[in-house]
């Protein structure tokens, strides 16, 4: 099986989740509006409490997606950092594809609509 790499994206296997482990344990913590509270307070604290590498407390820092991908994060995890700072997934897509976040919007409403016309396409013959 090949596998095929798109840019922007980090495959997301055990290999990942291992090396991400602390940091995705830290941004599920973010479900809770207090654990968000602590972050914001003391940030360095915050992710020390997690264990995380330089690495992962630099991307922090710097408020780099795609940099806490690249060091384990699980998109879905790091919605919940993105988030503290008013980032949703259209945000992340965008810095992913490297397209302004209008941009990014108007690519998924035309292949929303592409793929709306081919279904229906095909929901004609059944």
């Amino acid at each position: 099986m090949s596998e095929k790499s798109i840019p922007g994206t980090h495959l997301f296997d055990g290999r990942a989740a291992r090396k991400g482990y602390a940091l995705n344990k830290m941004c599920y913590s973010f479900n809770a509006a207090k654990n968000r509270q602590e972050f914001l307070a003391d940030e360095v604290g915050y992710c020390d409490r997690f264990g995380l590498n330089d690495v992962q407390k630099q991307a922090i820092k710097n408020r780099d997606v795609l940099a806490l991908l690249a060091a384990g994060g699980n998109v879905y995890y790091l919605a919940k950092f993105a988030g503290i700072f008013g980032l949703n997934m259209q945000d992340i897509g965008a810095q992913q594809t490297g397209l302004s976040v209008q941009a990014f919007k108007d690519k998924l409403l035309a292949y929303s609509r592409f793929n709306g016309a081919v279904n229906a396409g095909e929901s004609s013959h059944e």
